[in-house]
């Protein structure tokens, strides 16, 4: 009698631990394209710190999306919580006020093209 329904919330919880994987890498490659000294510069932790924190939000969310260890298909734990958490900080956050550190070329007259 559950069954269509069981498989229904497992597909939807599937769904959003591939969301939350998605949302983690975004902000783990962000960290990791940003030179060190913008962090400090912004008034934010180290990079190194942030690259921690997200390395961990990228492997709870990879564990919960492959279903590793009994973490993803079905209710999320509190380390996929936690981890889809801090990115959302980072991303919400840390990534405005570093992105303007970003460095390179191609700089025109009117800002980077």
């Amino acid at each position: 009698m559950f069954g269509p329904v069981n498989n229904i919330l497992s597909l939807i919880f599937w769904l959003l631990s591939i969301g939350a994987f998605v949302l983690s890498i975004w902000a783990f490659i962000h960290a990791i394209r940003i030179p060190s000294r913008a962090f400090p510069a912004a008034g934010k932790q180290t990079k190194q710190l942030w690259l921690i924190i997200l390395g961990f939000a990228t492997l709870f969310t990879f564990a919960a999306a492959v279903n590793y260890g009994g973490m993803g298909m079905g209710l999320p734990s509190i380390f996929t919580i936690a981890a889809v958490i801090a990115s959302g900080i980072y991303l919400a956050d840390v990534k405005p006020a570093v992105s303007q550190y970003r460095g390179g070329g191609n700089h025109g007259p009117y800002g980077p093209w």
